[in-house]
């Protein structure tokens, strides 16, 4: 199969701007649809990539935008939900790829790969794992002669302008003291490059149609440790408090009535299943699995370095 226009859903998000970035220059034409060009025209010097403004939960919308491509990408995701009902995980992960589908065999679009996650599951604790795969079963529900699928179920996804290693820097920064929810669940953390690379390498290959690969890191931590770890980069002494089931429990309710939302119950039921793949995805793309301590200490020093400059300016000015 030979690709020669992507359309990216989510594309501007933390995944979808190093997905852009593997394929500028190439021979790939890129459109990324999203709600507001002027908030993502960091895009805009991408020589082969269209930003457009578009509604990606209107059917007719994404028929006329996916015309003339042969390939979609999935990427839209949610991690609260907007009510206890979970509609916007409904919305997101389930409506969204229905829509994607018939938009896609509505166009003659020929490939779509579909972003699920590691831990989606009918029986799932949690909502955003449930509907996540719903979205991956009707995605790979819709695999066939005239649009060949590929699912990828990663694990917790770290790089530079991350949430995940780049947002515990900053709860350590600011607080002595950190309250740590699911201190003793295991993750193997991937790194985006390789989430990329993983999409881009199964784009035209054939023996990917109609696969599920999980993908995940090459080594196993507890929460605890990758925390106790981004403090020992930062270079901070911190006190962090593992909780128990009924605390994080209690600090997930409270946390989910707080402006902003920064944790939920629903991200609370998430972590109480380990995020690790029963086999080798990126092993199985030739891609070899990058190391969090090759990469975590680039971006979270260099923050930490632009925070110690920002603070001597501050000092001169005063003086």
């Amino acid at each position: 199969m030979r690709v020669e226009t992507i359309c990216i859903l989510g594309g501007t998000g933390f995944v979808g701007r190093h997905i852009a970035a593997h394929l500028a220059n190439t021979r790939f034409k890129m459109r990324i649809l999203t709600r507001n060009c002027e908030r993502n025209r960091q895009l805009l010097p991408i020589p082969n990539l269209q930003l457009i403004e578009a509604d990606v939960y209107d059917e007719q919308t994404l028929a006329e935008q996916f015309a003339n491509c042969q390939a979609v990408i999935n990427l839209v995701g949610v991690l609260s939900s907007g009510s206890s009902t979970g509609h916007r995980f409904e919305d997101a992960h389930v409506r969204l790829p229905e829509r994607i589908i018939a938009a896609s065999r509505a166009a003659g679009v020929s490939r779509l790969l579909h972003m699920s996650a590691l831990g989606a599951a009918a029986d799932a604790p949690s909502r955003y794992q449930q509907t996540k795969a719903d979205g991956e079963r009707l995605a790979m529900e819709a695999h066939g002669e005239k649009l060949a699928v590929t699912v990828f179920q990663p694990s917790v996804i770290f790089g530079p302008g991350d949430s995940f290693f780049s947002r515990f820097a900053q709860m350590l920064r600011r607080s002595p003291v950190l309250p740590l929810p699911t201190p003793r669940m295991r993750l193997k953390p991937v790194y985006v490059g390789d989430v990329a690379k993983a999409f881009l390498h199964s784009l035209e290959d054939d023996a990917t149609f109609g696969q599920r690969y999980e993908l995940c890191g090459p080594k196993v931590y507890t929460l605890r440790e990758l925390v106790d770890y981004v403090a020992a980069v930062l270079g901070v002494r911190r006190l962090v408090i593992g909780l128990d089931d009924p605390w994080s429990q209690r600090q997930a309710r409270l946390l989910e009535r707080i402006p902003g939302k920064p944790y939920s119950y629903d991200n609370y039921l998430s972590s109480t299943v380990d995020s690790l793949c029963s086999q080798d995805g990126l092993a199985k793309l030739g891609i070899h699995a990058t190391p969090a301590e090759d990469v975590a200490p680039g971006y979270i020093a260099r923050r930490r370095a632009q925070q110690r400059h920002s603070d001597f300016r501050r000092m001169r000015r005063r003086g």
